[in-house]
């Protein structure tokens, strides 16, 4: 059964890129690779209602100082910095390079989202407390409205995620779906 998006909604897919889903990355989400073909039906389901899809990816520089953190990934320009095969953005698609959690910091997002006069967001992708809670702080911030699908993002553990979406009920309001 298809997703009814909110008309002046949005649907973000944070992250879901080889490096993060595929066997063979760089920094794999253990169990990501189970969202894939729900995003994929949400991502059909927006366009289909004529949505804005939104693709955000890590593109760091080889020698990003995130890397003091976390092992080299999604360098710009490397197989591990796309998106998986079965979620590759189509032609109206949006693709936001971030260099940081927030998919907000330091990129054109926001002036997107008031450009298409969007006010709900959608959010999926990995990791569920990190980039996906960052980019929901920042959303809420802004006075978007957050909704995330609870089968559409993913974490180290269920009980991170059991975590965060407290944290995004209770401190923002979000919808969880």
């Amino acid at each position: 059964m298809a997703f009814n998006f909110d008309a002046d909604g949005a649907l973000l897919v944070i992250d879901m890129l080889n490096d993060f889903i595929h066997r063979d990355g760089s920094l794999v989400v253990p169990g990501a690779s189970r969202i894939v073909p729900r995003i994929a039906e949400l991502v059909g389901d927006a366009r289909e209602q004529g949505i804005p899809v939104i693709y955000v990816a890590d593109r760091h520089r080889p020698d990003d100082r995130e890397f003091r953190y976390w092992p080299p990934h999604a360098v710009a320009g490397t197989w591990g910095a796309e998106v998986v095969e079965e979620l590759t953005p189509g032609e109206k698609d949006y693709l936001i390079p971030k260099r940081r959690y927030s998919a907000f910091f330091g990129t054109d997002l926001d002036t997107y989202l008031r450009e298409m006069e969007v006010g709900k967001l959608y959010l999926t992708g990995v990791l569920t407390n990190i980039c996906v809670y960052a980019t929901a702080m920042d959303a809420a911030m802004r006075n978007y409205r957050v909704a995330v699908f609870k089968d559409g993002v993913a974490s180290l553990s269920q009980e991170t995620d059991a975590f965060i979406f407290k944290q995004l009920e209770e401190v923002l309001q979000a919808e969880l779906i």
